[in-house]
């Protein structure tokens, strides 16, 4: 007896137009019960051999055993407009190319590469989301719709929120490096020490370095020296800031940054060889600062704030013009409004919207602090008032707070005051330095200018 019959058997069953292969109530055009078998389907075209309508397979094509996706054996997807879910083992070979609009969700259990590319290299305009390694900065970094930044990919634990004040005047240049826990109140206490005894120096900060540039008085110096912002311990040198006209000294200079990049702006040989010089550092890298363009004027001392894409330094000398830099490119800085007095010896703190600028000197010792909304051009606004009438106080920043200490009132003091940044009002007493200094750095690995580039 033959082995298949139409219409007869299990084995091959045609019936109202539904053919079955080992059923005998076939459901479908073809219904086959059990598992299809086919070899060499690379010559006739691959996975596109699967379709309904010129080629294009429509609906949904389940691959569940192990595959090859070969582009010179198995053709391209470019033929697919349906959905191919893929369930087993999947191999693309080197030669191949696959190009998807989204996928839903992807599971890698070995390895997985990013693009990568050099800061010069990046997509101006990005989808939101879109993720890359920067190969100058030896980091992940994502596009969020507005900037580029960094992806944090180290355990900062007991130290995020530190704020640190470093150097100063007691009343000769010193080498103390305190250290606060921002969101905490309470006295400072000791980090380490500065291997060059500086004040009047400008400071800024990563999410993990701290960096301390020039000052000095009498001895005024171009070194820059820079900690471990979670580790506490000695500074270790890191470079020089340019100096000004044949001169090293740059002393008076106040300093921003970024997530990735520190600028410092004005200073110079005191008291009479002030210069309007912005330069810069990588601070990832150790190595001397490159200039970066000039300020609108000549000035020193001048409180400075970041969001992370803008730099503003504002006041300075007998000056209350606030000077804007975009911090990612080079170029000379644009007046954007005046502070609410000219003054000089002021100090900045900043959340990712806010700069906020206290104390200061008019000649007068003040204990004014403005606010200005960082992306915007115009005048500063009053926020309130410190404790104290005082010059040359070192500050340093949460995206919540910003805290002041130290200073001259006549006398050098030890206080440190706060404020919380998104509202206005007159400052509140947070704690004690651990020495009565004048004109130390301030740092902290949490300000407004974290997470851009």
């Amino acid at each position: 007896m033959p082995s298949i019959r139409v219409g007869f058997s299990t084995d091959l069953n045609i019936t109202g137009g539904l053919t079955g292969i080992g059923t005998a109530n076939p459901a479908a055009r073809l219904d086959v019960a059990g598992q299809i078998t086919v070899e060499d389907t690379a010559s006739s075209g691959g996975v596109s051999t699967f379709r309904e309508y010129q080629g294009f397979s429509q609906v949904q094509a389940k691959i569940t055993n192990n595959t090859l996706i070969d582009n010179a054996d198995c053709g391209p997807f470019s033929s697919l407009a349906g959905e191919i879910k893929i369930t087993g083992e999947t191999t693309v070979s080197s030669g191949s190319t696959v190009e998807v609009g989204k996928t839903k969700t992807l599971t890698v259990t070995d390895r997985f590469a990013v693009p990568l590319g050099e800061t010069n290299n990046r997509d101006n305009t990005p989808e939101a989301g879109t993720t890359r390694f920067n190969q100058d900065f030896g980091t992940l970094e994502f596009f969020d719709g507005v900037n580029w930044k960094t992806v944090n990919s180290y355990a900062r634990g007991d130290a995020a929120g530190r704020g640190v004040f470093a150097g100063g005047a007691a009343p000769a240049e010193h080498t103390t490096i305190d250290f606060v826990t921002i969101p905490t109140l309470g006295n400072a206490q000791s980090f380490g020490d500065l291997v060059t005894a500086t004040q009047r120096c400008g400071a800024c900060a990563s999410s993990t370095r701290g960096l301390v540039g020039g000052g000095g008085f009498p001895n005024e110096t171009n070194v820059i020296q820079y900690i471990t912002i979670a580790s506490q311990g000695d500074s270790i040198n890191f470079g020089d800031l340019l100096g000004e006209g044949g001169n090293n000294e740059r002393a008076e200079t106040s300093a921003l940054s970024s997530s990735t990049r520190g600028v410092w702006g004005g200073g110079g040989q005191y008291p009479d060889a002030a210069t309007n010089r912005i330069d810069y550092v990588e601070i990832a890298t150790i190595g001397d600062s490159i200039d970066f363009g000039d300020l609108t004027i000549i000035k020193d001392t001048n409180g400075a704030v970041s969001n992370g894409t803008r730099g503003l330094f504002c006041g300075g000398a007998t000056s209350s013009v606030i000077d804007a830099i975009t911090i990612s490119s080079k170029g000379n800085s644009i007046d954007i409004g005046d502070l609410t007095q000219a003054r000089s010896r002021n100090a900045g703190v900043s959340n990712s919207v806010r700069g906020v600028i206290g104390g200061g000197v008019t000649p007068i010792f003040v204990n004014t602090i403005d606010f200005v909304i960082i992306a915007n051009n115009g005048n500063a606004t009053d926020f309130g008032d410190l404790n104290n009438a005082v010059r040359h106080p070192g500050a340093c920043s949460s995206q919540t707070r910003g805290l002041w200490g130290g200073g001259i009132n006549p006398s050098n003091i030890n206080t440190i005051d706060y404020v919380t940044i998104a509202t206005a009002g007159n400052a509140q007493d947070f704690g004690d330095l651990t020495k009565t200094t004048f004109a130390p750095a301030g740092l902290s690995d949490s300000h407004g200018g974290l997470g851009g580039f």
